[in-house]
């Protein structure tokens, strides 16, 4: 599995640093974007899924604003042939040893698990179904270096690229 995450993040950090239309010079498994959510598809193991940036990032320290460093910040939908999604997070920096990550849909909150830089949910189906009725998600964790983060990742196009991402997976 974690060689797919490094594929993932590899891919994912040109969508999060391209232009919004697609070329075959920045990727060559992306095969759909849709809204703010882009489709890659991995033939060997089969994984295909579905990633967005955020639109806002807001990240402070005390109370106050800062400006900090951080590697790709980044929300997946990971499908495997016979198996459901399965959500992801990356915050762009390891999360404080024993913290939750905490993520607000439409006046649900979510807690996620974190190991060194990614964050996973004990019940990928609730968070799942939010994440298709909301509009947002906003995403709230902390760095080993005390630094508070908050992520405002766009729902648009969600339910469509994951509808994508698992057909392309059965």
């Amino acid at each position: 599995m974690t060689s797919f995450f490094r594929r993932a993040l590899w891919a994912a950090a040109i969508v999060a640093t391209a232009a919004s239309t697609a070329s075959a010079q920045e990727s060559t498994n992306r095969v759909n974007t849709i809204t703010d959510w882009n489709v890659f598809v991995e033939e060997n193991p089969k994984e295909c899924w579905g990633v967005s940036k955020p639109k806002e990032t807001v990240n402070s320290r005390d109370g106050k604003p800062v400006s900090v460093r951080r590697g790709d910040i980044l929300l997946f939908v990971t499908f495997r042939p016979g198996k459901p999604g399965e959500v992801s997070f990356t915050g762009g920096y390891p999360f404080a040893a024993g913290s939750t990550v905490k993520v607000e849909v439409g006046g649900q909150t979510f807690e996620l698990f974190t190991d060194g830089e990614w964050a996973w949910p004990g019940d990928d189906g609730a968070l799942l179904a939010a994440l298709k009725a909301g509009a947002d998600a906003v995403i709230t964790a902390r760095s080993g270096k005390g630094t508070q983060t908050k992520d405002t990742f766009s729902l648009r196009g969600f339910t469509a690229a994951m509808e994508d991402a698992g057909k392309r997976c059965k």
